[in-house]
């Protein structure tokens, strides 16, 4: 990519925006010479607050520091002191910063709160920077715990980078488990991280790992932005997670959760210091009208300092190799982008745009690429924003991908509502291949989104009830055999399109029902907040035949590198419901007729003399449930190749020596 070309020259249709994209480059030039000066530091410098606030080893014993511009004193007590709210005062050292310091051993581990008083009130909070935030026992609330543990943990992982393209596992280390419990760190790393490497991801996407007080939430009402929940184990626990997964080759994204705070104010930061200024804003500007959740204040030099120096945090200290950030359509328009269909360039440019947030996401992927240069940076925007995937230079946002929101979206529209003789493929076809220029698109057909109570997973959803009768070999149903074949096209076809893929874990196999969280509408179960690993472990059901499936996928896609080159098509029929690409010197061609098989005849591709077409992967073999036969290689007539395909079946074919 020319690193000099401004984004209208890669996207003509910008022209008319040049005046409002020259903005964008200066207010991204703006807000990093407000927090840098001038040819100053850095942004990685810039971003340790980390380093400077919470809890420190000191050479005569350990420090605290604090950011509370509204208070008038601060204390803190918990284990350490016997809970004496007025033993440990902190000392006021300008600019909204206290400090506190103790000679003596640590107190590693000890329960800690602050106290703050203001000019109106008094307030207990739990300190910002707290590594470590537990529950306590039989009640609702959190304390804080000092975590200075006396020896550093002990990395193996020094000259590990992530490969490409990526395929990436998305997990709840909580619901990981198939007992009706929350499941942690040390068993993931255990059980989760072999299967997902011997099913061929190369990447793991966490959920839930920032703290969060509402188990329910799945992790996007984050209280304690530096603290790891400890649901699921000791923050070394996690760090033994991310080594064990990058000896096995495997990249972990953490799901990041920047564009709004849990509203809660003794565990998190709403209304920390007594005021709402000190880290959102005020007034409507300042709550999400649908999520009841505290909103950032991007414009202000403190708040950046705190959100960038989370990014560092997560980078550094616990060796994470990227982001997938979370509501970004939600931090970039001050409507949410609620209601908004983004069918026009002008929707993009307009006062609803939140620039201050377009600002800090330009700062975030910049100081991401000094920390850790090769690090993943992955946008969950449905608003399709111009510039989100293409570097700063090109004025763009200079994230990685772009979360395909619209891929799974599509599928479940049409598994809802048509039947799929109805489909229609020119549609399909559309949403699979639709980019901005040169911006790469995550794929996926179902994520964590799609199975959420009220909802069902996309295998559940197809067979219904017989999944609890027929999924049993012995067993024939039309319904199961129905739902088997487009669940595997389905997949085929997302993942050939995509320039990445993500996959909910469990969905490669069909997981049946849905995910539901213990809260008090279900009687506090768990029943739906786990993953079923025995279906897949017992050969007489099906399961395992959809799972074989999705590894030989993503071997034929590693082997050939599909990713990498965008598909070309040859051939799409709305009436016979196929369609027919190459990609990465491969041959797709998909039938979804429920009833007809097709015969298509299309001009070949180039071929080297001496080779034909063959088949390499079919969707109705036999270990993948069903009962096609492998066809001989495919002799093209001349120029012409003739392709016979069954009915809901999809076939791969590459090139073999005759």
């Amino acid at each position: 990519m020319n690193r000099t070309a401004r984004i209208w020259e890669i996207d003509p249709w910008l022209k008319p925006y040049e005046y409002d994209l020259e903005l964008r480059r200066r207010q991204y030039r703006r807000a990093r010479e407000r927090l840098l000066g001038v040819g100053g530091q850095s942004l990685a410098e810039f971003a340790n607050g980390h380093l400077y606030f919470g809890f420190h080893r000191d050479a005569d014993g350990w420090l605290y520091r604090e950011w509370a511009p509204n208070a008038r004193s601060l204390s803190l007590f918990g284990d350490f002191n016997g809970w004496n709210r007025e033993s440990h005062q902190l000392t006021a050292l300008g600019r909204g910063t206290w400090e506190l310091r103790v000679p003596g051993p640590p107190p590693h581990g000890s329960k800690a709160r602050l106290l703050i008083r203001t000019e109106r009130e008094t307030l207990e909070r739990l300190p910002l920077y707290s590594r470590r935030v537990v529950q306590q026992a039989d009640a609702p609330a959190f304390d804080a715990q000092i975590w200075l543990p006396e020896t550093a943990f002990a990395w193996t992982d020094e000259g590990f980078y992530p490969s490409a393209p990526l395929f990436i596992y998305e997990a709840h280390i909580g619901m990981a488990g198939e007992e009706p419990c929350v499941a942690t760190y040390a068993e993931f790393t255990e059980h989760m991280l072999p299967r997902i490497r011997r099913l061929g991801y190369n990447a793991v996407q966490l959920m839930a790992v920032m703290e969060h007080p509402y188990y329910a939430s799945f992790g996007y009402q984050v209280t304690n932005f530096f603290a790891p929940s400890s649901r699921f184990g000791l923050p070394e626990d996690l760090k033994t997670l991310i080594d064990t997964a990058h000896r096995l080759g495997l990249a972990v994204l953490l799901d990041l959760i920047h564009s709004h705070a849990a509203p809660n104010e003794t565990e998190g930061l709403a209304r920390f210091d007594g005021t709402v200024w000190q880290f959102c804003h005020e007034g409507p500007l300042g709550s999400h009208p649908q999520w009841g959740t505290k909103l950032f204040n991007y414009a202000k030099p403190e708040v950046l300092h705190f959100l960038l120096s989370n990014l560092k945090y997560w980078l550094d200290e616990f060796h994470f190799d990227g982001f997938r950030f979370d509501g970004v359509t939600s931090m970039l328009y001050h409507s949410h982008g609620l209601g908004c269909d983004f069918d026009h360039y002008s929707k993009y440019f307009s006062p609803d745009t939140d620039t201050d947030a377009v600002a800090y996401l330009q700062l975030a992927s910049a100081l991401c690429r000094e920390v850790k240069p090769g690090a993943i940076l992955i946008a969950e925007d449905m608003s399709g924003m111009p510039g989100m995937c293409l570097p700063l230079e090109n004025d763009g946002l200079g994230f990685d991908y772009r979360l395909g929101m619209g891929m799974p979206d599509f599928w479940i529209r049409a598994l809802k509502t048509k039947r799929d003789e109805n489909w229609e493929i020119g549609a399909l076809w559309h949403e699979q291949v639709q980019r901005r220029p040169r911006e790469k698109v995550v794929a996926y057909c179902e994520s964590h989104d799609q199975a959420l109570v009220g909802d069902q997973t996309m295998m559940f959803r197809m067979a219904g009830p017989e999944m609890y009768t027929h999924m049993n070999k012995a067993a024939h149903s039309p319904v199961i055999e129905r739902a088997m074949a487009l669940h595997k096209m389905i997949r085929l076809i997302t993942c050939s399109c995509g320039d990445a893929y993500l996959n909910f874990m469990g969905n490669e196999f069909g997981h049946p029902e849905w995910i539901d969280f213990p809260r008090p509408g279900n009687g506090d179960s768990y029943h739906y907040a786990r993953r079923q690993w025995s279906l897949v472990a017992d050969l007489n059901l099906h399961y395992h035949e959809l799972e074989n499936f999705d590894r030989e996928m993503l071997a034929l896609a590693r082997k050939h590198n599909w990713p990498a080159v965008p598909p070309v098509l040859l051939g799409l029929d709305e009436a016979a419901k196929t369609i027919v690409f190459s990609k990465a010197g491969l041959l797709f061609a998909f039938n979804f007729h429920p009833e007809l098989d097709a015969r298509i005849c299309l001009k070949a591709p180039p071929r080297l003399p001496g080779s034909a077409w063959a088949e390499c992967l079919h969707t109705n073999e036999p270990r993948f449930g069903g009962r096609h036969e492998a066809y001989p290689p495919f002799h093209p007539d001349g120029d012409m190749l003739t392709l016979a395909i069954d009915r809901r079946a999809a076939t791969v074919l590459s090139l073999a020596k005759i």
